[in-house]
């Protein structure tokens, strides 16, 4: 049996506001999916952008050259091609254009089947006073935890 591969964004639960979530898949090569088996990848920097052709396209992720790989390896920051149903693309770029969120991905894995997959989410920006409230609750939670702790 395969170990599990399961590379999180950490950053981008506070960075942004989670407001709707999809799994895509990529377009890889055959080097690209060995260094991702091998987790030798990093989704923290990236997000997603629509061509001009309505194509959504992942931009900065990183996927480190397979140490096994001749020539014929690939380049660690190219642009990955996402694959969605064309109704969820057209719905995603909509809200793109018109409300100004952002696309974001928050975990790639490998699926039962063998295959990459990429959960993005449709996101908005927090602002400095958001992300101190998050602070706030999760101290809180925190100390509500460890309280709860000690009287049991």
């Amino acid at each position: 049996m395969q170990k599990s591969i399961n590379i999180l964004n950490k950053k981008a639960r506070f960075q942004y506001e989670i407001l709707d979530k999809y799994t895509a898949g990529i377009v890889l090569t055959g080097t690209e999916i060995k260094s991702i088996r091998n987790s030798r990848a990093s989704i923290t920097e990236s997000f997603c952008e629509f061509n001009e052709n309505g194509e959504l396209f992942v931009i900065n992720m990183t996927i480190e050259e397979y140490i096994y790989g001749t020539y014929y390896n690939h380049k660690p920051k190219a642009e990955r091609k996402l694959l969605l149903n064309k109704r969820e693309l057209k719905k995603l770029n909509k809200e793109v254009q018109n409300t100004g969120l952002t696309i974001i991905p928050l975990r790639l894995f490998i699926n039962e089947k063998g295959y990459a997959k990429l959960d993005i989410a449709l996101a908005k920006g927090k602002k400095l006073y958001d992300k101190r409230e998050s602070i706030k609750d999760r101290d809180n939670k925190r100390n509500l935890d460890r309280i709860k702790k000690n009287f049991k």
